[in-house]
């Protein structure tokens, strides 16, 4: 039985409970008699992160006796997937032993997976593990290793009831003691370069417009100032500002004009191609900007919203294509509000929404949002009160669009909010009805306002959002509402794979906001727990899949990191393709995935991600995105070539980290 155990723990650690009990393994032996054992609840579980709450000390995450198999534990740590936890070791001789398996008390629900690397390496992989498995039991000889990982996964169906026990979990060692530590810190490298002091014209390269709207668009250009700016083809009803890139006026007649954007300074000329499509069609790439909600929640005041906009400015993220500022819920009256800043008549005499006093003329701001060359978006509910309990637009669907238009808004967000409490159902025709409503009353209305729908993805909206006029749609649940953050961006970013066939120009899937740089985070004002690595992953992700791009942090507090997060230019070039098709994961690999985006150019932009706890190497195979032979590949972030590789290109990825490059040759435009 022990040479079954060694050829077993060759491989990957694991045997059955009842094996690894017949062979004396888990009992000590005469060899282990002078060996300190140290139980893994007897060791500081801070440095350990999960998904779900915190582990918990011989009780389950749900305080409950740690049960597997009938059998009752008195030593353990309940854990919750996805859970990992680092512990250092000093090579003297030491032996891990645990038996492991979702509790019982999830009635046969959950899957997990078990996994200890050694010193970088797999040691252990338990395989998928369900409530109602039979346990089993995991013995590592450590001695000369110097760091063990224990990680539980989610067997890649989400952490739902996931209650995983490290039952009896110890170390039998001699020498320096184990000791946990928290996981290596990140230092934040910027790879994106600065901007060339030569001109470069940037953002979309087009832009939908409906005949006889108010048309303003700022021409994004980096490079040493002055800049004079000009365009070429540009419709009738159209002028630019030279001084400023402000191109605005209205244009009457139906079309498709091929306009040329162009930017001047001294040390040259930078030309960009700007299809101007005037018709029924907003939204013909991806919109850019700033959401107030992850940064202020309700503490959302007109000053704040004027500092974003003139950081806007003032940091340059308008000359990168960004262009909406906007206000999320908490501008109107709250209802019974104690607040003297909140409460008031909800509505004027004619029934058109009031502001509150923190907002006391929304015509003024959106004014002096538009006088710096940049749009603005409003928020509301088709339900009788907003999310966080302000007054929203039911049965006064007609009057709030109108009032958001005479206003000067040229966004909406419509969050569904308390619409169930009088929809009558959640049914697909019920589910349609207030999004169709407000569409119809938005394209009445004499300017441009892009409608975006937040039921949270609900019936599939993304398979209706397009045929009830939106031209966004969220996919799913906040992305904030997550205890871990991490766990979170990977659940819902990774989760659009398949959703690829119902996005493109104006209509796009929404996986919410990009919650980096310093935001409302437990309660205060802080910076983002995601890594930097898992930055990189979410800005990368996000512009495969194109979705809309809204930072939603502190705009007047953006560091040098997160700015270059959002201000590279040949990864914007991404999310904004003009052929306007979303990504989709080509391969997936046990702690790694390859996504891939046709681009209108003819190459593909391609995002080698490890989702992993260690470094890992991928593969991206020509062939899985639809090309083949030699190709040249090009480093999105660093923006300069990698080399020409046949068939294949392979790199090291770090722990929940991103290779973002784009492959091929660009065809002439």
């Amino acid at each position: 039985m022990r040479d079954e155990f060694r050829k077993a723990n060759t491989m990957r650690g694991i045997l059955p409970l009842a094996a690894l009990l017949a062979a004396g393994i888990l009992a000590p032996s005469r060899a282990q008699s002078t060996a300190t054992t140290l139980w893994l609840e007897d060791m500081d579980l801070a440095p350990a992160s999960q998904s779900y709450g915190r582990p918990h000390i011989r009780k389950t995450i749900i305080d409950k006796p740690i049960t597997l198999g009938g059998r009752v534990f008195d030593h353990g740590v309940g854990a919750h997937a996805r859970f990992t936890l680092r512990v250092r070791l000093s090579g003297s001789p030491c032996r891990f032993s645990s038996i492991v398996g979702v509790d019982d008390e999830t009635v046969k629900l959950g899957s997990v997976r078990f996994k200890a690397t050694v010193d970088g390496k797999l040691a252990v992989d338990s395989g998928v593990l369900k409530g109602g498995d039979a346990p089993k039991a995991i013995s590592l000889n450590l001695a000369g290793a110097h760091e063990l990982l224990l990680v539980v996964g989610d067997a890649g169906d989400g952490i739902a009831y996931d209650h995983a026990d490290w039952a009896d979990a110890r170390f039998d060692y001699s020498g320096a003691p184990p000791e946990t530590v928290a996981e290596p810190r990140e230092v934040a490298v910027s790879l994106t370069p600065k901007p060339s002091p030569k001109p470069r014209v940037n953002g979309p390269k087009a832009f939908g417009v409906r005949p006889n709207a108010p048309f303003l668009y700022t021409i994004p250009a980096t490079g040493r100032l002055p800049m004079n700016y000009s365009a070429s083809g540009l419709p009738k009803g159209l002028k630019v500002d030279a001084k400023t890139g402000r191109i605005s006026g209205c244009v009457a007649a139906r079309g498709t004009y091929n306009a040329t954007l162009i930017a001047r300074n001294a040390l040259g000329v930078s030309k960009r191609p700007f299809r101007i499509v005037v018709g029924d069609t907003l939204a013909l790439t991806p919109p850019m900007g700033w959401n107030s909600w992850y940064c202020f929640l309700n503490r959302v005041t007109d000053k704040d919203v004027r500092a974003a906009a003139d950081a806007m400015v003032r940091t340059g993220m308008i000359d990168h294509g960004y262009s909406y500022v906007n206000i999320d819920d908490c501008w109107a009256i709250k209802p019974n509000s104690s607040d003297p800043a909140l409460s008031g008549e909800p509505r004027d005499a004619e029934g058109r929404i009031n502001s509150n006093k923190r907002f006391p003329d929304m015509k003024a701001l959106t004014d002096y949002i538009h006088a710096k060359g940049l749009k603005t978006g409003i928020y509301s509910s088709p339900g009788p009160l907003t999310c966080a309990g302000f007054v929203g637009s039911y049965q006064h669907e007609e009057q709030d669009a109108r009032r958001f238009s005479d206003w000067g808004f040229d966004f909406l967000k419509y969050d569904w909010c308390s619409m169930t409490q009088v929809s009558g159902g959640l049914e697909l025709s019920k589910l349609e009805k207030p999004y169709r409503q407000m569409s119809a009353i938005l394209k009445r209305q004499p300017r441009d306002i892009v409608l975006n729908l937040c039921q949270y993805g609900m019936g599939d909206v993304w398979k209706w959002g397009r045929d009830v006029g939106g031209n966004s749609w969220r996919t799913t649940g906040d992305l904030g509402a997550a205890t871990s953050l991490a766990d979170s961006m990977y659940a819902i970013g990774l989760g659009q794979n398949g959703l690829e066939k119902w996005a493109g120009p104006g209509h796009w899937n929404d996986p919410d906001y990009l919650l980096i740089g310093t935001i409302t985070w437990e309660g205060a004002m802080r910076p983002t727990p995601l890594t930097p690595n898992e930055q990189y992953t979410y800005v990368s992700l996000w512009a495969v899949l194109a979705a809309p791009m809204f930072f939603s942090g502190d705009m007047t507090r953006l560091d040098a990191f997160t700015l270059s997060l959002l201000t590279n230019d040949e990864v914007l070039d991404v999310d904004l393709d003009r052929l306007g098709r979303q990504g989709r994961r080509v391969w997936k690999g046990e702690d790694a995935q390859v996504w891939a985006r046709f681009l209108e150019d003819g190459t593909r932009a391609v995002a080698l991600l490890n989702t992993g706890e260690a470094p890992v190497k991928v593969t991206a195979r020509f062939a899985d995105f639809g090309m083949r032979g030699t190709q040249p590949v090009r480093d999105l972030w660093r923006q300069r070539a990698v080399g020409r590789f046949n068939g294949s290109y392979s790199a090291v990825v770090p722990r929940h980290g991103v290779v973002f490059v784009k492959v091929g040759s660009p065809a002439h435009e």
